[in-house]
């Protein structure tokens, strides 16, 4: 079942919330939600005629039909077998899956009206249910004799069933009946913690924010960014202001360019405090509560700390693994942010401008720094990438690389207005899936960009089944009707997150738990760092990189500035990051009551962080920890670039480099078809030929190699 399979294989006893932040379901029997997916393009759901007041009851529904399935199993009278154990598995619980994937749309992208009080109210039936799963000790012998007996399986199957049967034991399996009726107690608590984490964050990033009533503030901005603001406060009810949300997309660029120190220091402070405002949205208690309930259950389980069970199934295996990577990175990062602080006081000072350097000035003094070191300003740069011309690109890009064709279609409802749905074909006109894009910032919708499958690929019974992904982003809107204008960061971005698309979209695979990303989670973020390699190549630059209002190409001149100062800023970049992953994997080796600012202040003490520089998530708004499943798992997107790095190395030796059709192939053969039907070491060691080479994460961010 693909519901039972998100959580299976993740491996890593990720919070149950992880799953349920997102999950939906419909009333009565004629409730659209409880309805198969139909018409073309393999059927699709039908948000147009989604009523949010069906979803309980539909949960209810789906979890009774998924109980039934699951007890059928469980008493087959026949004796256990792959098919009628393991696959049943895969088969049952589709109902709930479908249910659980548009539901995950409305609490992560149109979270607004009776959508929070519904999670609230579905979540502990959602634990209950998966708990109820794990803990079945008929489903679970029939498991074990399956895991002790079979033969003749292929080695999709025998990973399929090792990964099944760990999984069950890392939930709790094996467990006496009090210590599982305690397993449930936690797993119920921690969902209903971890949706109120992010309700939390959600509340401070819409409800905080930066009002400038005076234009003369606005100083430093370009017309664009002034538009984009200008839209947010009318949006916001105030008309003739301008508003700075308290989001990523709207702070970044206003601390990059306004020259206004005294609003950059406010609009820095309120970003950085979500969450953590001692009010009714603050989340230190709740982040206290879940690191203590993390850390019994994971000594229920045997396990020495929450980190060590978590990371058991991943590429990593142990913490000190993951810990001996990053501090391979990070003193050499350090260094390089005291050199980058140097170069941005030394220009403070010789401007006259009286300060030393804070949190709310790097951006700033970098952009500076940048300008005079390289001539290159990122104001410029992001004149020649247009939202629209970026999407072209990556379609083009999926072409060019993967041989599929994106053509928008108008007869598949989205779940808004801004949403944009593409079928996609191969190179033979096939059907692959569709893909959804929704660009844009809105109330409701988290921060950031991500990816979502509505449906994976699977293969059950000859039978293929399409995947529907999605990618999200948080684009502000102008005001003005003129191009939406992004940053090299933002552009970046956007070809990272259709490299989980293309994860999604390339699959070809049996059996859905093993589908696209279900992978190891310090290896699913390889696939789409890699895509961010494209992004700069010239093919793309000189075909796509137009000039919003003349239609004119970068330059070569601009090309090779990009190109000459594409290290720059690589110190403030690693330890912003780096230093939220030590973080993180330190929580959770700890066994003891947390204070989380305490905390996050001595370990940063510890480790020498750069004052200049805030973690990139601190703790009280730490979502991917706390919600979306990475915890003692943030370390993964060093994990991931280092494999990314040797990669692209491999591509830029072929003799058509990034473009290079049979390392294409290699790629898709060895990494984005294969899913989680091999090791991923192994499935590298394929597509390399050997095993990685961590000197390339050094080497491409430009960091000495010893």
């Amino acid at each position: 079942m693909r519901a039972l399979s998100k959580l299976l294989a993740a491996t890593s006893l990720l919070s149950v919330s992880f799953l349920l932040i997102g999950a939906g379901a419909n009333s009565g029997a004629d409730s659209e939600l409880l309805k198969p997916w139909v018409g073309p393009y393999g059927g699709f759901p039908r948000w147009d005629l989604v009523k949010t007041d069906e979803f309980i009851p539909a949960f209810d529904a789906a979890i009774a039909q998924a109980n039934q399935e699951i007890a059928a199993i469980a008493s087959n009278a026949e004796s256990p077998t792959f098919e009628n154990t393991i696959v049943a598995m895969e088969r049952a619980g589709s109902l709930l899956s479908r249910v659980q994937n548009i539901f995950d749309v409305y609490s992560s992208n149109l979270n607004v009206g009776p959508i929070p009080e519904i999670e609230n109210a579905v979540n502990p039936k959602l634990t209950a249910y998966y708990d109820g799963i794990t803990q079945n000790a008929a489903l679970f012998a029939r498991i074990s004799k399956v895991y002790e007996s079979a033969c003749n399986l292929t080695p999709p199957q025998k990973r399929l069933l090792e990964n099944t049967y760990k999984s069950f034991v890392r939930q709790g399996a094996t467990l006496g009946e009090t210590e599982k009726a305690r397993m449930t107690e936690i797993n119920t608590e921690l969902a209903n913690l971890s949706t109120q984490f992010s309700q939390n964050v959600l509340k401070d990033e819409e409800e905080l924010v930066t009002w400038i009533e005076n234009e003369s503030d606005l100083d430093g901005l370009s017309p664009s960014l002034v538009s984009g603001y200008a839209k947010a406060a009318a949006d916001l009810g105030q008309p003739g202001k301008w508003a700075v949300r308290n989001t990523r997309s709207a702070m970044e660029p206003f601390l990059t360019y306004a020259k206004n120190r005294g609003l950059r220091e406010t609009v820095w402070k309120t970003y950085y405090s979500r969450g953590d405002n001692g009010d009714k949205n603050d989340n230190n208690e709740i982040v206290s509560k879940i690191l203590k309930l993390r850390t019994e259950r994971a000594k229920l389980l045997g396990y020495e700390s929450h980190a060590h069970i978590t990371l058991e199934p991943r590429m990593a295996k142990t913490p000190d693994n993951a810990m001996k990577l990053m501090m391979e990175v990070w003193p050499k990062a350090v260094k390089r942010v005291h050199e980058e602080v140097a170069d941005m006081q030394e220009l403070a000072d010789q401007e006259g401008a009286g300060i030393t350097i804070e949190g709310w000035d790097y951006r700033y003094y970098a952009e500076k720094v940048r300008k005079a070191k390289y001539d290159l300003d990122s104001n410029e740069v992001r004149e020649y990438l247009q939202l629209e011309k970026m999407v072209e690109a990556i379609h083009w890009m999926a072409g060019e690389v993967f041989g599929l064709t994106l053509t928008r279609v108008s007869d598949v409802p989205g779940f808004h207005p801004d949403v944009r749905v593409y079928k996609v074909t191969n190179s033979d006109g096939k059907l692959v899936g569709l893909w959804y894009l929704d660009p844009y910032a809105r109330d409701g919708k988290r921060s950031g960009a991500w990816m979502t499958a509505y449906r994976v690929q699977q293969n059950l019974d000859g039978k293929w089944v399409t995947p529907l992904v999605s990618n999200n982003s948080n684009f502000v809107k102008t005001d003005d009707g003129k191009p939406v204008l992004i940053t090299w960061d933002d552009a970046t971005t956007l070809f990272h997150e259709f490299g989980h698309a293309l994860h999604g979209l390339s699959s070809n695979v049996t059996y859905p738990s093993q589908a696209g990303t279900s992978v190891a989670r310090d290896y699913v973020e390889f696939p789409s760092q890699l895509m961010e390699h494209w992004f700069p190549t010239k093919e793309v630059l000189a075909r796509f990189a137009r000039h919003y209002e003349t239609g004119a190409p970068m330059s070569d001149e601009l090309l090779a500035k990009i190109e000459k100062a594409s290290k720059f800023n690589q110190g403030f970049a690693t330890v912003e990051y780096l230093s939220a992953a030590l973080v993180d994997m330190k929580l959770h080796l700890s066994t003891d009551t947390i204070d989380p600012d305490k905390f996050e202040r001595e370990t940063l003490a510890e480790l020498g962080m750069p004052k200049e520089i805030v973690m990139r998530h601190r703790i009280p708004q730490f979502l991917h920890l706390f919600t979306y499943g990475y915890e003692a798992g943030y370390y993964s997107y060093l994990w991931s670039d280092a494999l990314t790095a040797d990669a692209a190395e491999y591509f830029e030796e072929q003799q058509g480099g990034y473009y290079d059709k049979a390392a294409a192939q290699n790629l898709i053969k060895n990494v984005f078809s294969v899913g989680d039907t091999i090791d991923p070491a192994e499935g590298f060691r394929k597509f390399r030929g050997r095993d990685v080479d961590t000197k390339a994460l050094l080497r491409k961010r430009g960091f000495p190699v010893e």
